[in-house]
């Protein structure tokens, strides 16, 4: 009897060892489980909600081509992914207002002329087309460590100019924007065929020092750009010597050039620009041996809001309306009256 107890006590106290070998591991590692093994933190509550547009915003349904997919989207939810591509989440709040009411208020006039779709979609992605758009997720991973800040005020500026739409005889403008000018814009007839009232040449308060190349460089050999050039004025005659190449620029008030004999063809600065790739239309050249070496203030078309002069009324205490109104002559902003007509067009 007395082996037969020792044998039971033998074997209880086997049992009892072998669950304390599989469950105290499991008592050591449950509470450092994400440590170990990188377990995802609780999300603050506010992280990553779905962005909430205001009335007007959230009552308009988009459909934006996508690369080559129509997403269906409220109107509000485009413009924040807008305003993330479009403009420095670093910029002052006013600042991004005024690009929010910019990229509504574009947006609702390529509705309502039609838009370049041919009605599969109301508008797109593509910046060359329409306007940049970066979705949460891709803009989070660029702004690193001031993700959540960044966001609030982005979303922030769409929802507090809710509706809000710039207005030229009570419909909405053609809102262009560019980056930053040589301290004046231009004329939309200076750079394109039309020109629009409310798209006239005004001042802009350019913060140089805090712009990245505001002042660039670009140089090409000859064989380059006589090769680029050729791509777009066929009639340019290059035979002579690079030195008699480019004359007789006309410069805009901006100092931009708006013509320019090239090979002794009339060609317009815009054109140039783009042929070149040249960070703007204001330029001025010169000849170094067999290259050609172009100097370029500012960046972009030049043509309505500067952003950076927007920043930097923003910074010297203007509201939106107030940068809106400098840069785009004789309009309003207020809630249009037609947006109506764009409601719920999603609904059956």
């Amino acid at each position: 009897m007395k082996r037969k107890s020792q044998v039971r006590q033998s074997i209880a106290v086997s049992a009892v060892l072998m669950v304390l070998l599989f469950t105290l591991p499991l008592a050591v590692i449950v509470p450092f489980r994400e440590e170990l093994f990188g377990g995802e933190k609780t999300a603050d509550e506010t992280e990553g909600a779905p962005f909430a547009p205001g009335e007007w915003d959230g009552s308009v349904v988009l459909r934006v081509l996508n690369g080559e997919t129509v997403e269906e989207m409220t109107l509000g939810e485009y413009l924040v992914g807008v305003v993330r591509a479009e403009m420095p989440a670093s910029f002052e709040p006013e600042a991004l207002k005024a690009q929010a009411a910019a990229a509504r208020t574009y947006t609702l006039y390529k509705m309502e002329t039609g838009g370049n779709h041919a009605g599969t979609a109301d508008i797109c992605t593509d910046s060359t087309c329409c306007q940049a758009f970066i979705s949460e997720d891709r803009a989070r991973a660029n702004w690193g460590a001031d993700a959540d800040a960044n966001e609030k005020k982005v979303e922030a500026a769409v929802r507090d100019t809710d509706g809000q739409v710039i207005q030229y005889g009570g419909a909405p403008i053609l809102a262009v924007f560019h980056s930053c000018s040589a301290g004046q814009t231009r004329a939309a007839g200076e750079v394109w065929l039309n020109d629009l009232p409310y798209l006239q040449a005004v001042s802009s308060p350019e913060d140089t020092d805090a712009i990245p190349n505001y002042y660039s460089r670009a140089e090409f050999t000859a064989e380059d750009f006589k090769g680029r050039v050729l791509a777009v004025c066929p009639e340019a005659d290059f035979s002579g010597p690079v030195s008699t190449w480019l004359s007789g620029a006309v410069t805009d008030s901006a100092g931009s050039v708006e013509t320019l004999k090239v090979g002794g063809a009339a060609v317009k600065g815009s054109t140039l620009r783009g042929a070149l790739g040249l960070r703007s239309a204001c330029f001025t050249w010169e000849v170094q041996g067999e290259k050609l070496v172009f100097f370029v203030t500012g960046y972009g078309h030049g043509v309505g809001m500067s952003q950076y002069g927007a920043n930097r009324m923003a910074k010297e205490g203007a509201d939106f309306r107030e940068i809106l109104t400098h840069y785009y002559t004789g309009v309003t902003v207020e809630t249009w009256a037609g947006l109506d007509s764009f409601t719920n067009r999603a609904e059956p």
